[in-house]
């Protein structure tokens, strides 16, 4: 028997959460309160729409999109979605400048499809309490792994951050 784990192997047990400390990002994001059922729609205009501003201002993309959520999740959700960038993106087209908290952060990298992504979250937010740590209202999803429409969903990789405060 081999002792090195095999990809497979990795994508059936979920990595444990860590704290990380985080420099504040400067983003250009699209954002909006969208129901849920909407979410997929919102995505694809908010990435068409930065990806035409980004190259017009000929900005430097510094990272994979992110979604960042605002508050607790109901009916419709409060979000910002992008990308961190080198420098501020003049706004056009909906796309404004944003940015990402900097400090003491909680992440959990999710290994799968996004329909598991509640229940990660849900794992987070619990290895949080179970440290005494709370919580921001504002968490975010850097998706790692860019989805294609003939990919294998397991393959897909999400970093999970929620700030810690106090």
């Amino acid at each position: 028997m081999s002792s090195s784990g095999s990809q497979s192997e990795a994508r059936g047990s979920q990595p444990e959460p860590e704290l990380v400390d985080l420099e504040p990002a400067t983003t250009a994001v699209v954002r909006g309160v969208v129901p849920i059922a909407g979410l997929r729609d919102f995505f694809d205009a908010s990435f068409g729409a930065l990806a035409r501003v980004i190259e017009a201002q000929r900005i430097t993309v510094l990272s994979p999109a992110f979604g960042l959520y605002r508050g607790t999740p109901g009916q419709t959700l409060d979000l910002e979605v992008g990308f961190v960038t080198e420098r501020a993106v003049r706004p056009e087209e909906g796309v404004v400048v944003g940015s990402l908290p900097g400090g003491r952060v909680a992440r959990l990298t999710h290994f799968g499809s996004f329909d598991g992504l509640g229940a990660s979250w849900d794992r987070l937010g619990s290895w949080m309490r179970e440290r005494g740590l709370s919580a921001a209202e504002d968490r975010w999803e850097t998706y790692v792994t860019q989805p294609t429409p003939d990919m294998d969903p397991r393959d897909l990789r999400t970093e999970l951050n929620w700030p810690v405060t106090g």
